[in-house]
């Protein structure tokens, strides 16, 4: 897995192709450093990285998509703007800065500047300020900018040449939002109506109070009707009740706040398409900062060499002791890992893995198909692990359904045994499978995947994604194996089993160790009971 890189949509290149990204630096290190909060990564001097690795895999994401021809990133400078002078409380009940992401902003700025990416802050304004003045800016010079944030107070800004980049998301890819997007989302006629519904609604993160008992629900239907807050206080004789009082008692307060919501778009500054473009980047500069990080594996792919380090040090009198070369380890691979997987074929393999399954009170299992989709898929072999570091490979081969149905029968019983737990990584899919070869899998289930939902909503739930972030493993990709996606891809069925073998049983090692440790953390927090008893049995009724 190449920088944790979801799919994403990728953008239209426009007839000009002249396309700004401006980034909300605090914005996206926030998102990135709260992503690893239960599992922050650590290097070997015991320095938290989480905020950086994540914000640079949000950057290369960008850089490698969609290829910008000018880029930005922009951050907040200072406490003190110009809605403090006017709204002493604005974002006063906001918590201190974490000192990790405190820590991680100079390193984040020595990858920014070996990338050759211009970085920008004004004392006074806000990244928002800076940013909708400049794409404003650039609008008029014929730029397609995205602004890429998950904010959504910048929905106020976007037009037919201004878009919201919002970053992947709990599984679910990049979102574009563009003038149609946002008055869907908000049901509003123009975009700039978002600040009438920030106003009424109020923001708890920034402070502004907005009106009293006016939720996003009841904002949107007032604007919907009149328009405006302006608009709403020129008709406030056709509401009832409640609602009636509070908006009429909270007039200045409305208004403030809308004030509060607006996004400045004169700063003092000049967009000036040269400082923007996206160059080349410096080696040597992003060599020395992920070598100080230890990131390995972002070097290796980003750099197309590893990582070494030379630990020298001043003795008493001014001599250094010999240069020691370090290898950083802070991720795996099947590579460099101790692992025992044993390749099984035909009636003596399943007599083998019956044996196994015999003795084991706990297995995941993987099917390997010809297809992705169920309906098409037919079974070429079985991965089976019951210990960590551990797997087996029943190859199958490209059969007729009778003869593999009958193949598999003597391990329909471990199946369906109430004592055994069976678990699997997006196991409905598998469920799909083994019920096209009579294999029904009942009782005890447990999906690694789901298991991860409930832990962390936020993060993905990709195998690859959680054997990086929770194993610090980098499994084998499927595209090592069959190639990327076109004419001249491989299928499963036609790779010599030794290698699939590799491939598959790592999959289901990989899988049962994330069991492991997802089925303590699941009892840690108090979900074990939430997990069997309502996520687990619906997983066979959505099958």
């Amino acid at each position: 897995m190449a920088f944790l890189i979801l799919p994403a949509k990728q953008l239209p290149v426009m007839t000009e192709d002249k396309r700004l990204f401006l980034l909300d630096a605090y914005a996206l290190i926030y998102r990135a450093y709260y992503a690893f909060i239960k599992n922050p990564r650590i290097n070997s001097k015991g320095f938290n990285t989480s905020a950086i690795y994540g914000f640079t895999n949000t950057l290369l994401e960008v850089l490698e998509k969609e290829k910008p021809t000018h880029i930005a990133v922009v951050f907040d400078v200072g406490e003190c703007t110009v809605r403090t002078d006017n709204f002493p409380a604005y974002k006063a009940n906001r918590e201190a800065t974490p000192e990790d992401i405190s820590a991680a902003i100079p390193f984040i700025h020595k990858i920014l500047d070996g990338f050759n990416i211009k970085t920008m802050g004004l004392a006074g304004y806000e990244a928002d300020d800076l940013i909708g003045t400049l794409a404003k800016q650039a609008e008029k010079e014929g730029f397609t900018t995205y602004m890429m944030t998950p904010d959504k107070d910048y929905g106020q800004l976007v037009s037919e040449n201004i878009f919201m980049y919002k970053p992947a998301r709990m599984g679910k890819g990049v979102e574009v939002m563009g003038t149609p997007e946002i008055c869907a989302r908000f049901d509003i006629e123009r975009p700039e109506q978002v600040i009438d519904i920030l106003g009424l609604m109020g923001d708890a993160v920034d402070n502004i109070p907005g009106v009293p008992g006016v939720g996003e629900k009841t904002a949107i239907k007032l604007i919907k009707e009149f328009g405006s807050v302006e608009g709403l206080y020129e008709n406030t004789d056709k509401l009832k009740g409640k609602l009636k009082e509070k908006v009429e008692a909270n007039h200045a307060q409305a208004l403030m706040s809308k004030n509060l919501a607006t996004i400045i778009l004169d700063c003092p500054v000049q967009f000036a398409a040269e400082e923007y473009l996206h160059e080349a980047f410096n080696k040597e500069a992003l060599k020395e900062v992920f070598t100080e990080l230890e990131f390995k594996t972002t070097a290796q792919r980003l750099l197309g060499e590893t990582l070494t380090q030379t630990n020298a040090q001043t003795a008493l009198f001014g001599e250094e002791e010999p240069a020691k070369k370090i290898e950083f380890t802070d991720i795996s691979t099947l590579e460099d890992t101790e692992h025992n997987y044993l390749l099984l074929e035909g009636e003596v393999g399943v007599k083998t893995l019956c044996d196994i399954l015999t003795k084991a009170e706990a297995f995941c299992f993987d099917t390997e198909t010809t297809d992705l989709d169920v309906m098409q898929a037919k079974i070429i072999g079985l991965a089976i692990s019951t210990k960590a570091k551990t797997g087996y490979y029943l190859n199958i081969g490209l059969q007729e359904i009778a003869t593999a149905t009958k193949l598999l029968a003597p391990l329909k019983p471990f199946f369906v045994n109430a004592k055994k737990t069976k678990i699997a990584h997006n196991l409905k899919y598998d469920l799909a499978i083994l019920h096209t070869y009579d294999i029904k899998v009942e009782h005890k289930l447990f999906d690694t995947m789901l298991a991860h939902y409930l832990l962390n909503a936020d993060e993905r739930h990709g195998m690859d994604f959680l054997a990086e972030t929770y194993l610090n493993y980098q499994p084998q990709s499927i595209t090592e194996l069959i190639g990327k996606k076109g004419k001249n891809q491989l299928t499963m069925d036609t790779i010599e089993p030794e290698k699939v073998k590799e491939y598959a049983a790592e999959d289901a090692d990989i899988t049962f160790q994330l069991y492991e440790l997802f089925s303590a953390k699941l009892k840690e927090e108090g979900l074990e009971e939430l997990f069997n008893t309502l996520e687990m049995p619906l997983v066979p009724v959505l099958f």
